[in-house]
């Protein structure tokens, strides 16, 4: 897909959030996620008990309230996202996968661990009422409620785990062919980076991009769901990262930085399909989506992330897997009142 067919589509002024995230790599300097910053009110109630009003940047046009933009920064156990009010789910998540944060280098099976059969789709209380995603809206809707993050990257906790089931970190996705499939075979991707990489670090974006209709105008559209109309349905989405490993082992404090974007469309995709196919510029990612993610002095350092690993996807029918133990436990379950 070239960069020329992404166009300008913005979602939230949050260059600021990435891009500070993303320095922070040279220096390997990991920071906690923080809540955002607290923001004065308009109308204050002094300790006299009179009413005050605040001064903001636009005078007295403002005085009365803010509209905006408002991000809401969700600082979790195992991401950082920004969600977008207006389409009811991230704008953006970040992640950063270790093999220690994935379990790769701990003992398995331990107390603390996730478990993903205890976890449930919640609603988000913590956002305004009217700007919510809704259990509802998903009812027969004939999308999947699709992880930004995934729950495979929480496993640290139960509650990284169940963090990751908030609809704040959900966007409806095809089911059949993507979420359960191309796109479930590329977040493993992402994971098994950290067998060759000290830190991977994802971004996970939907975007809305335009297409050429009949009359040769290019248009931006796309499905809402729910009743009434309330999430809307990304036509892409894109997985941005950012990769440090040592150059070499006589070279353990100097870093190698690899950097790479892949965009998505939101349909089935076939099995087949070779990754490097939905390899676009990390700018055409930050044009479409309104975002800074990476700063230019680290894309002058890196190289392209399949220079440095192996851009192929390792198939796994994992609905198909899990269909089979279905099956394995019915015949076991009839099998049992006559065993001996």
């Amino acid at each position: 897909m070239p960069s020329a067919a992404i166009v300008h589509a913005a979602v939230f002024t949050v260059g600021a959030v990435i891009g500070a995230g993303a320095a922070a790599t040279i220096t390997h300097r990991r920071q906690q996620p923080t809540s955002a910053p607290a923001v004065t009110p308009v109308v204050a109630l002094q300790k006299t008990g009179t009413v005050q009003l605040k001064t903001t940047p636009g005078g007295d046009v403002l005085k009365y309230g803010n509209p905006g933009p408002i991000a809401d920064l969700l600082a979790r156990k195992a991401y950082v996202a920004g969600y977008d009010r207006r389409l009811r789910h991230p704008a953006w998540v970040a992640e950063h996968l270790t093999r220690a944060s994935l379990g790769k280098s701990a003992q398995p099976n331990s107390e603390e661990d996730g478990d993903r059969s205890k976890s449930v789709f919640t609603e988000d209380e913590g956002l305004p009422v009217p700007f919510r995603a809704r259990l509802a809206d998903y009812f027969r809707s004939g999308y999947d409620r699709g992880h930004m993050v995934p729950a495979a990257d929480a496993k640290r906790s139960q509650e990284a785990m169940d963090e990751t089931f908030i609809l704040s970190n959900i966007a409806p996705q095809v089911g059949n062919g993507f979420n359960r499939h191309y796109w479930a075979y590329l977040e493993r991707w992402c994971r098994d980076l950290t067998l060759s990489f000290t830190d991977v670090y994802v971004f996970t974006i939907p975007l809305y991009l335009p297409k050429m209709d009949a009359d040769g105008k290019w248009r931006v559209t796309y499905e809402v769901i729910g009743n009434p109309p309330n999430i809307a349905v990304p036509t892409h989405f894109a997985k941005v990262l950012l990769t440090i490993r040592p150059a070499s082992p006589s070279t353990p404090d100097i870093s190698e930085i690899s950097t790479g974007a892949f965009v998505l469309p939101n349909e089935s995709i076939p099995h087949d399909a070779p990754l490097q196919s939905f390899v676009v510029p990390v700018e055409a990612v930050e044009k479409a989506a309104g975002l800074e993610l990476f700063s230019d002095d680290i894309k002058k350092v890196s190289r392209h992330v399949c220079q440095s690993a192996l851009c192929q996807l390792e198939v796994r029918r994992f609905d198909d897997a899990q269909k089979q133990l279905g099956m394995d436990k019915k015949i076991k379950a009839i099998a049992a009142p006559g065993s001996k």
